[in-house]
């Protein structure tokens, strides 16, 4: 069987044709070849077209037709992968109503707190598993608040993902992992929490209908077919939020087992069988892919807005847009461990979970104009992030979320051999990279979900160990992590 893994991001929208029976990609292919425009009206907005998302996934699959147009009308079944907690909002005709707002958008921080408070700390974090913060339903409200008449308007609301399946399908459907990275699923009574809808005065009818994460959600209409050069009634068999289905390409099934990302987000995501919560919503749980009544499996995440964009700031804003990722790595390791006393606090892209909701901004620390130069830049950068990684998993740690192994692909910052080595050197854990991606990921879940695939844990027999990278126990860089904690800690106060 051919599966098609569709993963819809805020950069770009992948696609990956990959053959079930061999176990391998037979191709990938992405548009656009530059970041995806986020729309920012206002300071600490980010908004997408939903319809850019759609004529990029047009472009990504027509790059397909050119080699590969059998292998597209061959295709068995189709898995979405999707940028998290987006908000898009839909009339009764199914016409957007306003641009989406994505999951780095600020504004609804302080309805979250307002939530979190009036609700009750012990209800939220006992039924919710979170604060409300700035999630999707504190999303809704803004708009609830801010453009009723855009509200009286919304037939459903739906999740990227939920959204780029509707134009595959045309029916509306969500799935209960998604409204739960939404904040609007209840974990004690394994549904919709009617507690927080009435708070927040949202009537139920605006919610899609439940779908299974891998089922049938739905079948390729004819028009979206011949647009794609695909055959009709192909169903759609499995959704998921990005982090879930990295996990899952990573086959981080279990109790135990971590996945990382460190695309334009940075991502740290573990696996239990337990309901638990940070106080602080520093680290958020979630129902991860695979979780049932009988066996629950949920995903603790820790996200950090700013790592990708930093490092693409970097290359624009420091480098002038002349050189390349690669080389940018290169020069970075020319500077020593600990860039001579040069810190970067890597944050700056809207308010940041891991520090309780605030936005602090990007900075630079102990900046000497005489002894630092580009290389020391670019290092301080690198190791910034993996410093706010550990920063945020040592908060993973107090809820039992254990790293002696972290799985990724091999791509992104985990192609620098700096970043990798210093995020290995500084948690102590060994990670593990793989040829995968998140739109592997998507089309594996596919096969999954039509049956092909008998479990998850059969459908990644075939994932390959590229190489692992073990923690270096001789080196200094936990000097300069304190160091750079201190002063964390300084920029913080007095709230945290």
């Amino acid at each position: 069987m051919i599966l098609l893994g569709i993963d819809i991001g805020s950069s770009s929208i992948k696609v990956n044709l990959f053959d079930a029976e061999k176990g391998q990609s037979i191709a990938q292919a992405f548009h656009p070849p530059t970041e995806m425009n986020i729309v920012s009206p206002h300071h600490n907005w980010a908004e997408q077209d939903p319809e850019s998302w759609m004529r990029s996934l047009k472009m990504a699959i027509g790059q397909l037709k050119n080699n590969h147009s059998q292998s597209l009308k061959n295709v068995g079944a189709i898995g979405i992968s999707y940028q998290m907690h987006g908000l898009v909002a839909v009339d009764k005709n199914g016409e957007v109503l306003r641009n989406a707002i994505i999951w780095c958008d600020s504004r609804a921080v302080e309805i979250g707190n307002k939530a979190f408070h009036d609700l009750g700390e012990n209800f939220c974090l006992k039924h919710l598993l979170n604060s409300p913060g700035n999630f999707t339903a504190s999303k809704l409200k803004w708009v609830k608040d801010h453009e009723p008449a855009v509200y009286e308007r919304i037939y459903k609301i739906m999740l990227p993902g939920d959204y780029i399946a509707y134009r595959l399908t045309n029916e509306i459907k969500t799935t209960a992992s998604g409204l739960s990275e939404g904040i609007f699923w209840d974990f004690e009574k394994n549904s919709v929490s009617d507690e927080l809808l009435n708070y927040f005065g949202f009537d139920n009818k605006l919610l899609p209908e439940v779908a299974g994460t891998f089922s049938i959600q739905g079948q390729l209409t004819a028009e979206m077919a011949e647009l794609l050069g695909m055959k009709a009634n192909i169903p759609v068999s499995y959704r998921a939020g990005d982090q879930p289905n990295n996990a899952l390409s990573l086959k981080v099934l279990n109790p135990g087992e971590v996945a990382a990302t460190a695309g334009t987000s940075g991502v740290v995501y573990g696996v239990t069988d337990q309901k638990k919560f940070d106080t602080k919503s520093r680290v958020n749980t979630f129902l991860h892919v695979n979780n049932s009544l009988m066996n629950p499996r949920l995903g603790i995440l820790l996200c950090l807005n700013s790592v990708g964009i930093m490092n693409s700031w970097a290359r624009h804003q420091i480098m002038g847009g002349q050189i390349n990722y690669d080389e940018m790595n290169k020069m970075a390791a020319q500077a020593p461990e600990g860039s001579d006393g040069l810190f970067v606090l890597p944050f700056g892209n809207g308010a940041e979970r891991v520090l309780c909701n605030r936005n602090i901004g990007a900075s630079f620390h102990g900046l000497n104009l005489t002894s630092h130069n580009q290389s020391h830049l670019l290092r301080a950068l690198q190791e910034g992030v993996a410093f706010a990684f550990q920063h945020g998993v040592e908060v993973m740690e107090t809820l039992g979320v254990g790293l002696s192994v972290i799985r990724a692909g091999k791509t992104n910052m985990f192609l620098s051999n700096l970043f990798t080595q210093t995020l290995a050197n500084i948690s102590g854990a060994a990670i593990e990279l793989y040829n995968t991606d998140g739109s592997e990921g998507a089309a594996r879940g596919a096969g999954i979900g039509t049956g092909f695939f008998k479990s998850p844990e059969e459908a990644f027999d075939g994932l390959k160990l590229l190489e692992t990278i073990q923690p270096n126990h001789h080196t200094r860089i936990h000097e300069s992590y304190f160091q750079w904690k201190s002063l964390l800690a300084t920029t913080l106060q007095p709230d945290i």
